[in-house]
C-alpha cells in the first residue's frame, strides 16, 4: 500500500484510484440529473421517497468515492460503502432474478451491484486489516458470484447483447457468446480456486475492453446523452472494481489450484 503522512491521500493501487474517481463522478452525474445511475437501478416506481432515495444513492456514491482516496477516513468510506450496496443488492437486486428472470438487465445489474460490493469489501479489508485473508476469500467469492449473472445475461438476450458489439467487429452474434462464457467461466474458476487470479485479472480486462471498444465511443460522439455518460462511467466503475479485485491476488501463483 502506498500511503504518506497521516490525513494525506492514500492509494492502495492504480484500480482503487480509479473506482474512488468512478464512484465520485457516478455521485456527481446522480446529483445533476437526479436520477439513478445505472449502479443504483432497480428501485419500483411507487417506492416511497424514490427521488429523495436517487439522491441519497448519489451522495454516498460521492462521498464513498471521495472518502477512500484519504487516510483518515479510507476504512469509515469503505465500510460505508460496502454496507449501503450489499443492503440495495438484497433489497433491489435479487428480487428480480427471481420475478423477471427473462430479463436481461436482472442479471446484468445484480452483478453489476456484487462486482462493486466486492471490491468496497477488499478495500475494506485493505484499510482496516480486521478480517484478512478470511475477508478477501468472502469478496473473491462475491465477485465470482457476480460474474455468472454477467455470463447469463449475455446468453438471456444473445441478439441484444451482440447489438452492443462495435459495427467494424465481425461475427456478432460471436463474441457475445464468447464473452458470456467467458464470464461463466471465470465465476466457475474463481469459485473453485483454479487459476483464480488469471481468471480475475481476464474478467477485468474484458470489462475494461467492453468500456474502450463500446462505452468511449458513445461518449466522444458529437452529442452524447445523459444515459450513454451514466453507463460509460458505471462501465469504469465496474472495470475499476474488478481490477482491485484482481490486484488481492497479489503474490499468488497465476495458475494456482487450490487443493480442496
Amino acid at each position: 500500500m502506498q500511503s504518506t503522512r497521516e490525513g494525506a491521500i492514500r492509494i492502495a493501487s492504480p484500480g482503487h484510484a480509479v473506482f474512488a474517481a468512478a464512484m465520485v463522478g457516478l455521485g456527481l452525474v446522480g446529483l445533476i440529473q437526479g436520477k439513478f445511475t445505472p449502479t443504483w437501478y432497480g428501485v419500483p416506481k411507487g417506492f416511497p421517497g424514490r427521488e429523495l432515495l436517487a439522491y441519497l444513492c448519489a451522495l454516498v456514491s460521492l462521498v464513498a468515492g471521495v472518502g477512500l482516496l484519504w487516510r483518515r477516513t479510507a476504512v469509515v468510506a469503505s465500510r460505508l460503502l460496502l454496507a449501503y450496496l450489499l443492503l440495495w443488492l438484497l433489497l433491489f437486486r435479487l428480487s428480480h432474478i427471481f420475478t423477471e428472470p427473462k430479463v436481461l438487465d436482472s442479471w446484468w445489474s445484480f452483478g453489476d451491484t456484487a462486482v462493486m460490493a466486492a471490491a468496497a469489501w477488499v478495500l475494506y479489508v485493505w484499510f482496516a486489516g480486521a478480517t484478512g485473508d478470511k475477508g478477501l476469500r468472502i469478496a473473491r467469492a462475491l465477485y465470482a458470484l457476480a460474474l455468472i449473472p454477467f455470463g447469463v445475461a449475455h446468453f438471456i438476450n444473445l441478439k441484444d447483447t451482440a447489438g452492443l458489439v462495435p459495427g467494424w467487429m465481425p461475427w456478432h452474434l460471436g463474441w457475445a457468446a464468447f464473452t458470456g462464457a467467458a464470464f461463466l467461466v471465470a465465476g466457475v474458476a474463481m469459485l473453485f480456486g483454479v487459476y483464480a487470479r488469471l481468471a480475475a485479472t481476464l474478467s477485468a480486462a474484458q470489462m475494461g475492453l467492453f468500456t474502450l471498444l463500446i462505452w468511449v465511443p458513445m461518449v466522444l460522439t458529437p452529442n452524447p446523452n445523459a444515459f450513454q455518460w451514466s453507463e460509460f462511467i458505471d462501465s469504469c466503475a465496474l472495470t475499476a472494481a474488478a481490477w482491485v479485485v484482481a490486484d488481492s491476488y497479489r503474490g499468488v501463483p497465476w495458475l494456482a489450484v487450490r487443493k480442496r
